[in-house]
């Protein structure tokens, strides 16, 4: 498909202001900006319905924002390019957003929002903001051609400033595409790889004995700590700490501490004197799962009394200071995974306007860029942010 041709001007097309691709939660969040500032937009979505990430998130209640958004809980090669735009429009701006619609929401924990009645409330509204927009959906993009500072996608429809936000390759499912990237490689755009990110972990070697067993853990890579509940799984971890490592570089591995409160070799030495007549299966069942006791023990079957301190720092170890090595390491695939790291690279892109840095009244918004959040609201705050500052910056071509 040949995205970026230059032509001559080819008349009798049908004329906006922007034109946006992709009617996600970033694509509506610039519409709806662009129709409170009169402009005319029009949406091409490549699905059947629009905002369907959104709707799937948060398990259907949509985490919709978290107050602690800051480049600190971005990933990608320049993270800090976040935070013009997330200053720009912040939590709390949506938070009024979905006070002002009437959405009810609900704290899980402190500042990491969720929909009481659902996504469908937070689409609503989006769509809401976007009425006046033209949404085509199943939409197929064939060309994309620039004249005289113009768009003009298909040859039927022109404007001055197109937006892409078409998101990630992640759930695929939801008939995500990678053609974002695309566009924006042919408009001169680097892109950064796309891999899995927010997704589970494949360790070679994983006991599928412990599948199903949840535990708060610390997950320590290089110099970061995740503090999170980890799920065993048959082929490895899942859950929010095994989420939230695969946002990071895991080449040089990571560490688990399966008691991230607790020295278990001081532990076990103090059992030692005060319980010696109990097996090591039995003492360690006192602070884990039995069945990861029964699993550490191994067929250790002695007082603990009668095992070397020697043999108890070992253990210890294996329990506060698991180490699991690269190259025992695999993410999901993107089939699973909610976001992904990778896509256009952000120093072609303008942090305060979301505008191309090569390509004039070219703009980005949402996952389609080289940012990935953390597990919690904050790719949906990411998405709130960087549509609204691409939709009101875009608007402001035709008057330039």
């Amino acid at each position: 498909m040949d995205f970026f041709v230059f032509s001559d001007k080819i008349a009798c097309m049908e004329n906006y202001d922007v034109i946006i691709i992709g009617a996600g939660a970033a694509g509506l969040s610039a519409a709806g900006q662009i129709c409170t500032h009169g402009g005319k937009v029009l949406i091409l979505e490549m699905g059947a319905t629009p905002a369907r990430k959104v709707m799937a998130s948060g398990g259907g209640r949509c985490n919709i924002t978290n107050t602690s958004a800051n480049y600190q809980r971005y990933f990608g090669k320049n993270p800090q390019f976040v935070h013009s735009a997330l200053t720009q429009v912040s939590p709390q701006n949506i938070l009024d957003w979905a006070y002002k619609n009437k959405i009810k929401l609900i704290q899980k924990t402190p500042g990491r929002y969720f929909c009481a009645d659902g996504a469908g409330k937070v689409v609503d509204a989006l769509l809401n903001d976007a009425r006046g927009a033209d949404i085509f959906y199943n939409a197929n993009i064939t060309s994309i051609e620039k004249t005289d500072n113009q768009f003009i996608i298909n040859r039927q429809f022109i404007a001055d400033a197109l937006i892409i936000a078409t998101g990630g390759t992640s759930f695929p499912v939801l008939g995500v595409s990678d053609a974002g990237q695309k566009i924006a490689k042919q408009f001169g755009h680097k892109i950064i790889p796309l891999r899995p990110a927010l997704c589970a972990i494949a360790i070679r070697d994983a006991n599928s004995e412990l599948a199903g067993i949840s535990i708060p853990v610390k997950i320590k890579i290089g110099k970061n700590i995740i503090s999170d509940d980890l799920l065993f799984t048959h082929f490895g971890i899942g859950g929010p700490a095994a989420y939230r490592a695969s946002l990071y570089n895991l080449d040089n591995g990571f560490e688990i501490n399966m008691l991230p409160d607790i020295n278990l070799y001081e532990y076990l030495r103090n059992a030692k004197q005060t319980n010696g007549r109990k097996n090591l299966s039995t003492v360690l069942s006192e602070l884990l799962p039995t069945r990861i006791a029964k699993s550490i023990a191994q067929n250790n079957i002695n007082n603990i009394a009668d095992i070397k301190d020697k043999t108890l720092q070992e253990i210890a170890q294996n329990v506060n200071h698991y180490y699991v090595s690269s190259d025992k390491i695999k993410l999901h695939g993107m089939q699973s995974a909610e976001v992904v790291r990778g896509g256009v690279d952000v120093n072609d892109i303008s942090s305060k306007t979301m505008e191309s840095k090569i390509c004039s009244g070219l703009f980005f918004a949402g996952e389609v860029m080289d940012i990935a959040g953390d597990l919690g609201g904050f790719n949906l705050q990411w998405a709130w942010s960087s549509g609204r500052v691409a939709g009101i910056n875009a608007v402001c071509k035709k008057s330039e």
